[in-house]
């Protein structure tokens, strides 16, 4: 079992985190909190379909893979299919502690160049719920 530790509110939490451990409505929350600010699903989307600079050239945007269908199946470059990102098409997404904070990692470099902040996962979190 992996343990993951979560800044909230200045208090370091110890979690387990394992497959179904969390909700997207939970994660929202805590980012918002470790944020300090309310989350926006507007400037979620304007984050995953706007383009970026600072990332790789070839992935200028979240769309270049997830497509702009978050109900339907994107693809990596290398053609591996992603699963939907809407959670209403996919209930299983944003339900692993440690499967958000891995591909927010690594997507946000990937694309930005940079982590994306814990004001811009709620927002992007925020985003596919609503969808």
């Amino acid at each position: 079992m992996k343990i993951i530790y979560l800044a909230l509110s200045g208090l370091l939490l110890a979690t387990s985190a394992t497959a179904g451990d969390t909700t997207p409505q939970k994660l929202i929350a805590g980012f918002a909190a470790q944020a300090g600010s309310t989350p926006s699903a507007t400037r979620g989307k304007a984050f995953f379909t706007g383009k970026h600079t600072g990332g790789k050239p070839e992935t200028p945007s979240c769309l270049t893979c997830h497509t702009s269908n978050l109900k339907g199946i994107g693809h990596t470059r290398a053609g591996k299919e992603i699963a939907p990102m809407a959670h209403s098409a996919n209930p299983q997404r944003f339900t692993d502690s440690a499967k958000v904070a891995k591909w927010f990692r690594r997507n946000c470099k990937t694309v930005t160049g940079r982590e994306c902040s814990a004001a811009q996962k709620a927002d992007i979190l925020a985003y596919l719920s609503s969808i």
